[in-house]
């Protein structure tokens, strides 16, 4: 089984301004002359960390990390204002000009999946490999399963923490209502939404129960801006036209794509992956027998580690050019 690369230190750090309101964190490590790959983070809201790092050869890739807006390093921090999918778009192709980077992989998990898919069909030119974990296609069934019913069913102890700060009355919408509390002028009441909305997904993200990834979530600087702004982009189906997704996958059916999705995924369930990758000529599908949702369980790393060697084979030109 594969494990992670070695933890490495990023040799070049960027504060991108991309408007009046927001300023970009990105960072490089591996090789500066290496295939540049461009890590997409989940959430929204979740940024990157140094363990983000550690999927990829850093003798082979130029490997570049993010925080989108409002998230992780970025500032201003879980700021909603002038934050879209469309502007998540434009700041990764302008992130692209920055680095003089005329091609690059997508790698991206969750959200990161959902905006990875978007980035590329809007400048296909620009991607000439993917690699996709724990696929999000953010149709309204997928918003509903987690946060209105279907996960509460596998997990209604959670269930019972997440929803007792809703009262009854305003249970039939639950992203709705955290919304009202997230973006509220209550400090206490929003900090409090905010934790119990991080720990709900940290808890359903693993197949077994896992600490770390449990505190990651519900660190207060973290937890503010995953609700807030999973919340802000839910409420508002994601800025996305109803399948967008899966209607416009003609537009990067050439492009070569590597699925990853854990079969007892209870965030992003397994249909999303398979709809996918039934729209998907070059793409193919890993289901991990013994995983969920998150990028920490060992199979999970061991399929992303395996499926970055690959890229990276096959784009250097071992086993063909890709693109």
């Amino acid at each position: 089984m594969q494990i992670l690369y070695p933890d490495i230190r990023a040799y070049q750090k960027h504060e991108l301004k991309v408007d009046e309101v927001h300023t970009l964190y990105a960072e490089e490590c591996g090789d500066p002359d290496g295939i540049p790959i461009l890590f997409v983070h989940g959430g929204p809201g979740g940024g990157c960390t140094k363990y983000d790092r550690r999927f990829f050869d850093p003798e082979k890739y130029r490997i570049i990390l993010f925080d989108q807006r409002g998230a992780g390093r970025s500032k201003p921090h879980a700021n909603l204002n002038d934050n879209t999918t469309e502007h998540l778009v434009a700041d990764i192709d302008a992130l692209r000009k920055y680095l003089e980077i005329d091609r690059w992989v997508i790698f991206g998990g969750s959200w990161g999946s959902t905006l990875g898919l978007i980035y590329a069909q809007a400048h296909p030119e620009r991607v000439m490999g993917m690699i996709l974990r724990g696929i999000f296609l953010c149709r309204p069934k997928d918003l509903a399963w987690t946060f209105q019913g279907g996960a509460d069913r596998v997990f209604p102890d959670y269930w019972k923490d997440f929803i007792s700060h809703i009262p009854e009355n305003e249970r039939g919408d639950l992203i709705a209502a955290y919304y009202k509390r997230l973006t509220g002028a209550n400090e206490l009441a929003k900090m409090g939404a905010a934790k119990s909305w991080a720990l709900w997904e940290a808890r359903c993200a693993t197949l077994r129960p896992t600490t770390e990834v449990v505190e990651a979530y519900c660190d207060p600087h973290t937890a503010l801006s995953i609700a807030r702004l999973e919340a802000h982009y839910f409420v508002n189906k994601a800025f996305l036209e109803p399948d967008q997704i899966i209607k416009n996958m003609d537009k990067i059916k050439d492009i070569p794509g590597i699925i990853i999705h854990g079969r007892y995924d209870m965030v992003c369930p397994l249909d999303n992956a398979v709809e996918l990758y039934d729209r998907w000529p070059a793409s193919e599908l890993h289901i991990i027998r013994d995983a969920g949702h998150s990028s920490h369980e060992p199979s999970i790393v061991d399929a992303l580690v395996k499926a970055t060697d690959e890229m990276a084979q096959k784009i250097s030109g071992d086993g063909g050019t890709l693109g």
